[in-house]
């Protein structure tokens, strides 16, 4: 099962919220994986990353060694972790989607995210969407800007062709 809570969040320091994540995973025997929401292109987005990630690991071709950044390389449509963290969290307040894989993932231990529709795609987050996923203007005068997230969805879907 794929669970996604998305919010806000303000982080004084992203190490010790990254080891909470990967003690809760350990203890819960989930896969989790948090992102900037602020870059993605909406819940679709996320979910055909996850989906993508999931299988790469059911066929043998993930390049990563765990899910997690698995996940974070499919949902920055690169298979270069120095690319991939352009999607990670940063210290401060970060708009973010916090994504669990497993059986059932009790996400109950992030209660400092207040809950908030951060995902959904929108005119404020071209900018960044642009640049982590190299769209250039060119192509949003063929194709039009509100075609922005199936364009991402191609990125991510070319993730397995450049392997």
């Amino acid at each position: 099962m794929i669970y996604i809570l998305e919010g806000t969040i303000f982080i004084d320091n992203v190490e010790s919220f990254l080891d909470k994540i990967k003690k809760i995973s350990k203890e819960k025997n989930i896969t989790i994986q948090v992102l900037d929401a602020d870059k993605l292109a909406g819940k679709e987005h996320i979910k055909f990353a996850v989906e993508k990630a999931m299988n790469s690991f059911k066929t043998g071709t993930n390049i990563a060694n765990d899910l997690a950044k698995e996940i974070m390389l499919y949902a920055s449509g690169t298979r270069q972790i120095s690319k991939a963290i352009r999607l990670g969290i940063h210290k401060g307040e970060n708009n973010i989607a916090l994504v669990a894989v497993g059986e059932e993932a009790d996400l109950s231990a992030f209660n400092e995210i207040k809950p908030k529709p951060v995902l959904e795609y929108n005119e404020s987050k071209k900018e960044a969407v642009m640049e982590v996923f190299n769209i250039t203007d060119e192509e949003i005068e063929a194709v039009g800007k509100e075609k922005i997230p199936e364009l991402v969805l191609e990125r991510v879907a070319l993730v397995d062709v450049i392997k």
